[in-house]
């Protein structure tokens, strides 16, 4: 029997977005380098990407940047995403370690799309930050997943 045309459900919005955003300290302090406290905080950041519907994957850095991998809301934008991240994480940092009253994350941020079959290699690099960052500063990082994505840049704007 032919359904009509007032009795068809419908249909889903789906989406699967995987976003690497990276962002770092102002200046570039190492302000994270207790690392109970660094975890922690990458804990707090995947709770907030969790309240704003994005998909935690993994949650890594170091002493002056972080790295997210997440899947990404339908409904939230980029921007309001991380403006909430830096907003929440800044103000529970503060909080909870009165030494990081003068804590702040840097204005700007990078973000990019990967696909499912690139989670694993994305995984592993972001668990692999403080090997990785024994040997290449948060700055070479930086420019180099700019230069993958090909993304312009302008190094006079590139850091706060």
């Amino acid at each position: 029997m032919a359904a009509s045309l007032h009795n068809i459900d419908m249909a889903q919005s789906l989406a699967k977005i995987l976003v690497h955003l990276v962002f770092s300290t102002k200046d570039r302090r190492p302000f994270l380098r207790d690392k109970p406290l660094r975890e922690e905080l990458h804990a707090y950041l995947g709770g907030i990407l969790t309240n704003l519907d994005c998909q935690p994957i993994i949650v890594g850095g170091v002493g002056d940047h972080v790295h997210l991998l997440f899947g990404f809301s339908r409904t939230e934008t980029l921007a309001d995403v991380v403006k909430e991240l830096k907003r929440s994480s800044s103000t529970w940092l503060k909080h909870k370690a009165p030494n990081l009253s003068e804590f702040s994350w840097q204005n700007g941020y990078g973000a990019f799309s990967i696909g499912a079959s690139q989670i694993d290699a994305a995984c592993a690099y972001i668990a692999g930050q403080e090997k990785h960052h024994h040997k290449v500063s948060f700055q070479d990082e930086f420019r180099g997943l700019l230069r993958r994505y090909r993304i312009e840049f302008d190094e006079r704007y590139l850091w706060d």
